[in-house]
């Protein structure tokens, strides 16, 4: 049971990755070394998912520190001018699948209260999803090139904003208009505004129209990067 209240949050969240950290639900609890719950700012508007722990993650049990991790951060830097703590970062899963592997129905089934519970605590107002994994997880849409840079209504009101996972990112380099990254980064443009607007009380539904209107314009223009 969840305790109530704002400044009883981040008890809620420890609560939680303690009951991840003794989970032996699926068999990724024989082959992880640490769980990765998630970390950063659980009084964040908006919440990014990922697909599950890599190897420096089960390492560490911090999400998202080995290289796509490090340039998440960097994007969130230098396009959405904010830093890692002032969001809160997570995965569908919270074990590490072998060799990296996609994480199966089964093994994303065995974990969903978890990720539920988190969502229910910090009640983001939108969930950026990074990856195919998540986006079908949230949306059941499986072409991220496609679903990218929309808006997906779910639960509680709550927005899907789908993007590129950084590991994408680094196997396809380019930065040339058109280009995932390029895409990626212009998407992290706009997760700036929208989590600026956000904080300064504004309603989601107008943040989500006026950030639409944004993006058909940068699109556009070829959506300068600087």
């Amino acid at each position: 049971m969840f305790l109530y209240g704002n400044e009883e949050k981040q008890k809620n969240i420890e609560m939680i990755a303690k009951r991840i950290e003794v989970c032996e639900k699926c068999p990724l609890n024989l082959t992880r070394t640490n769980t990765v719950p998630g970390s950063g700012n659980v009084d964040s508007p908006i919440m990014f998912v990922g697909e599950g722990p890599g190897a420096d993650e089960d390492a560490l049990g911090e999400p998202f520190v080995g290289r796509a991790g490090q340039l998440l951060e960097k994007m969130l830097k230098e396009y959405a001018k904010l830093e890692r703590n002032d969001v809160f970062i997570t995965n569908i899963v919270k074990c590490r699948p072998p060799q990296n592997r996609v994480p199966t129905q089964e093994e994303v089934k065995s974990c969903q209260s978890y990720l539920d519970g988190q969502i229910i605590v910090i009640k983001p107002k939108i969930i950026v999803t990074l990856g195919n994994t998540p986006l079908y997880y949230f949306t059941g849409e499986s072409k991220i090139t496609q679903s990218r840079g929309r808006f997906f209504n779910w639960y509680g009101d709550i927005k899907i904003f789908p993007t590129f996972h950084p590991s994408y990112l680094l196997r396809n380099q380019s930065s040339t208009k058109g280009s995932p990254k390029w895409y990626a980064y212009l998407d992290m443009r706009i997760i700036g505004i929208m989590y600026r607007a956000l904080k300064q009380g504004k309603d989601v539904e107008e943040v989500t129209k006026t950030v639409e209107e944004k993006i058909k314009s940068l699109e556009n223009a070829g959506g300068s990067q600087t």
